[in-house]
């Protein structure tokens, strides 16, 4: 009888717990959105926002739709959308980046760089993930209580669109704790409204070459971004924000994607908050990256070696591939990628990328109706330098990885006059391994800076993100934090908050740039240049002691460089 009672008495408890469960659903918020009714999945008490998750924003790109623009998403009100179902879309990792991450672990250990270098090839396909579904064209929408409440007002809050990064091929709207508003929103007392998004990576986003310029479209991974967008001008005032207030914010790939969507059309197509074009008023590009932009022929070839295992030669016969047999050719291509590159990304197509974003920006041709917060950090390279590059006898070879067609005489500058082998510190690094990645942050990263800053001048704030170890993406866990501990840099996890000040500081220059078009300090004070300042020469550094004024590296002699080979 005793263990009965208790059997009943926890049963009853259960029962007690899910209908208060059922009845905290079905208070949850519902927004009319024309095309479909979608509910919020969830509250945050702590944070005090709604979670309207997995929105769709698009149709689903199967079928003649693989490899081709995004279309609206049908209507369909016959139920009450929770966005319950997860949404990845097809992905995979560089063979390289396992690599990688140990090597990071020991760099920023100080130990010596010891990483067996055996190929990726020689390694099984891992697993696919089972959210995968190229249906995945969703984004997710959080807004604060008082905001939403506020909606029918007619008010509208400020709003802060966040498209990942992950080189092109990986990564999702919702990577947690590197996705979550809480710390922002704290930042900025609530007053904005945050939206993160799907877009289709690797082959499925990036294709291209004469086979797609014939029978689909390229760069469909920019044109997801673009629909998404535009889905945020038609529909962000029915959860409370201001079409005309959007910031567009992203880190490396999203970066990269935002320098493409400012230049998009040349700077002349387009609908949305601006009559240039872009649907955003603001943008925010952390660790700006995007590769050289490859010629038609290696288009060709890449397009050839993604359908040679799957028996198929046009892309109407891939277009009627299972999901499967191309997310497993995908990952096949991506595993065999040159270290620290990624094989897809965005090509010019000659519509809506006329040009790589450098051209189009030295040349005006892009929407300079924008303001822009640009950064990059302290260290970027390591994540992309191979290990071999302890030897000072591969330099060349990792400057003609990332620019096959360099010319003799400017891979002897590189070598001689802006890298020389010479590692007293004079030139920034103190052995060989520091000088290749150096030179491979500057190649990628650091110095997409430059056409950015010099198209936009004094419309544009610039800062460098120095808290240790500064390498690439460790700014992530500044610009959503959310509580936790603070602590030393875990070389092992290649994680840690080393400052909370930091942390203040830095959703605090998000924040009220998102909310004012400023970023200031915590005092309130301008912690950036004001627009006016030559952002060329002088750039905001974060580091551990502060905030100070330094030279702008990007305005160097090895940026003008870099850049010059893409003019």
């Amino acid at each position: 009888m005793f263990e009965s009672k208790n059997t009943f008495a926890f049963t009853g408890f259960a029962l007690l717990i899910r209908s208060a469960a059922a009845v905290a659903v079905q208070r949850l918020p519902i927004v009319d959105l024309g095309y479909q009714l979608h509910q919020a999945a969830s509250f945050n008490d702590t944070g005090g926002y709604y979670n309207f998750t997995n929105i769709r924003y698009a149709a689903p790109p199967l079928g003649d739709l693989r490899f081709a623009p995004p279309q609206p998403p049908a209507v369909n009100r016959s139920a009450i959308e929770t966005g319950s179902v997860p949404r990845l879309c097809p992905q995979a990792p560089p063979g390289w980046l396992p690599t990688a991450l140990p090597l990071m672990s020991q760099y920023t250990a100080g130990l010596p760089i010891n990483v067996s270098s055996s190929s990726a090839a020689d390694q099984p396909l891992p697993p696919i993930d089972p959210r995968t579904t190229e249906d995945c064209l969703f984004l997710d929408v959080m807004v604060p209580e008082r905001i939403f409440e506020a909606a029918e007002e007619g008010t509208g809050a400020p709003v802060l669109v966040w498209i990942h990064g992950g080189g092109y091929t990986v990564g999702e709207k919702a990577t947690l704790p590197l996705s979550s508003p809480g710390g922002l929103f704290r930042r900025s007392n609530s007053s904005m409204i945050f939206v993160a998004l799907n877009y289709r990576l690797g082959a499925f986003g990036w294709l291209s070459g004469s086979a797609v310029q014939r029978d689909g479209t390229a760069n469909v991974g920019l044109l997801d971004q673009r629909l998404a967008l535009e889905w945020v001008q038609e529909n962000i005032a029915r959860f409370g924000g201001d079409p005309n207030r959007v910031t567009v914010m992203g880190e490396s790939a999203g970066a990269g994607s935002i320098a493409h969507q400012i230049t998009a059309y040349g700077g002349q197509e387009g609908k949305g908050a601006q009559d240039a074009g872009v649907p955003f008023s603001q943008a925010i590009l952390q660790s700006t990256g995007w590769y050289r932009h490859p010629s038609l022929a290696e288009q060709d070839q890449l397009f050839a070696r993604l359908l040679a295992p799957l028996n198929v030669s046009t892309l109407q016969e891939a277009r009627r591939l299972p999901t499967e047999a191309l997310v497993r050719a995908n990952m096949a291509v991506l595993r065999d990628t040159p270290y620290g590159t990624f094989s897809f990304g965005p090509t010019i197509d000659g519509d809506f990328v006329p040009s790589g974003p450098a051209v189009s920006l030295r040349d005006g041709r892009f929407d300079p109706n924008v303001t822009i917060l640009i950064g990059h950090n302290s260290d970027e390279g390591v994540l992309f330098t191979p290990p071999n590059a302890t030897n000072a006898s591969t330099f060349a070879a990792s400057v003609l990885a990332l620019h096959p067609s360099m010319t003799p005489q400017n891979l002897d500058y590189v070598s001689n006059t802006l890298y020389p082998a010479v590692f007293d510190g004079t030139y920034g690094y103190t052995d060989p391994y520091r000088r290749t990645s150096n030179m491979r942050a500057d190649a990628i990263i650091v110095c997409k800076k430059l056409p950015v800053l010099s198209a936009y001048q004094t419309n544009a704030y610039s800062y460098q993100f120095s808290l240790p170890p500064g390498l690439h993406g460790v700014d992530l866990e500044y610009t959503f934090y959310d509580g936790g501990g603070i602590g030393p840099f875990n070389s092992t996890t290649l994680s840690g908050v080393v400052s909370e000040e930091a942390v203040h500081t830095f959703q605090r220059w998000i924040g009220d740039f998102v909310t004012s078009g400023q970023p200031r300090n915590v005092d309130g004070v301008l912690s950036l240049p004001y627009p006016g300042h030559d952002a060329n020469t002088s750039t905001i550094d974060l580091n551990i002691t502060g905030v100070s004024i330094i030279k702008e590296y990007a305005a160097g002699s090895r940026c003008a460089f870099w850049n010059s080979l893409e003019l």
